[in-house]
């Protein structure tokens, strides 16, 4: 499929669309020069934007841990309206919101967005799941929610952590991470959130050990509760992924993605998959 892609920015006071290969940075824009900024991924299902409430109020969360000026809801829908426009509706996309602290001096922060077809092999993960294996982030799990310096819960733009574990991963032939705590704590994945189904209970690592909020975790949990399948934020190993009955990863383009193979030992999920996913899409 060729490329698509929409792009557009916010500029004296209104959000601009620019042809996709248009640069937008400056070279001295703190978010290419520092990765001083927030994003946020948002699912693009039929020409809409059904969960972008939720993503807004977690970026708002990181620019203040960040202590970056928020523009406002306002700009980022009005962002998102100009790049949506025109989008064909039968293309699932994949949405990206990126507010830096700009060129720095006493300039406005930087907001744009960038709208894209979602991945093939995004798709692919979603239908057939991934293998992955466990990595150690090397800090202690409650560390972060005690050093706000370390930004612990922000979507930032600092990534460069998360996409070396990938490449690791990859050489090891696995798709995609879990990352532990220094003591073996569960924490989440590069861009995912880590739950499992073990004695009747979904699960997930509590915040506290400075995981990223994660949106599609929080609304699993809130349709499965209606239902009457219980919920638990739980301090989990590697080994309690092993004896679940189903483990996923979770993220709000890909969905619920089952982990068929962990650390080379595969595993079932017991077929809570299609629920899982059938909560997701209510």
């Amino acid at each position: 499929m060729t490329e698509q892609r929409s792009v557009a920015i916010w500029r004296d006071g209104a959000a601009v669309a620019v042809p996709a290969d248009e640069p937008v940075l400056t070279a001295s824009d703190q978010g290419l020069v520092r990765g001083d900024g927030v994003f946020e991924s948002v699912a693009v299902v039929d020409g809409a934007t059904p969960h972008l409430a939720a993503h807004l109020a977690r970026m708002q969360r990181s620019a203040a841990l960040l202590e970056l000026d928020h523009p406002g809801d306002d700009v980022w829908r009005a962002l998102a309206d100009t790049v949506l426009d025109g989008w064909p509706a039968g293309t699932e996309g994949l949405l990206r919101l990126f507010l830096t602290r700009g060129p720095g001096d006493g300039a406005p922060p930087t907001a744009l967005a960038l709208l894209a077809p979602v991945p093939e092999e995004t798709v692919r993960q979603r239908t057939s799941g991934v293998s992955v294996v466990s990595l150690s982030l090397g800090v202690p799990a409650d560390l972060r929610a005690q050093a706000p310096w370390l930004l612990g819960g922000a979507k930032t733009l600092s990534y460069a952590v998360n996409m070396a574990a990938y490449r690791h991963a990859h050489r090891l032939g696995a798709d995609d991470v879990v990352l532990t705590s220094l003591e073996g704590q569960l924490l989440e994945g590069p861009t995912s959130t880590v739950a499992w189904a073990a004695g009747g209970t979904l699960h997930t690592p509590p915040v506290e050990t400075g995981i990223l909020p994660g949106t599609t975790v929080a609304r699993l949990f809130e349709r499965a509760e209606e239902t009457g399948w219980p919920t638990a934020r739980t301090r989990g190993t590697v080994d309690d992924l092993h004896a679940a009955d189903a483990v996923w990863l979770l993220s709000g383009v890909r969905g619920a993605a089952a982990v068929h193979t962990l650390d080379g030992v595969r595993r079932t999920d017991a077929g809570l998959t299609a629920r899982v996913q059938e909560l997701l899409a209510r």
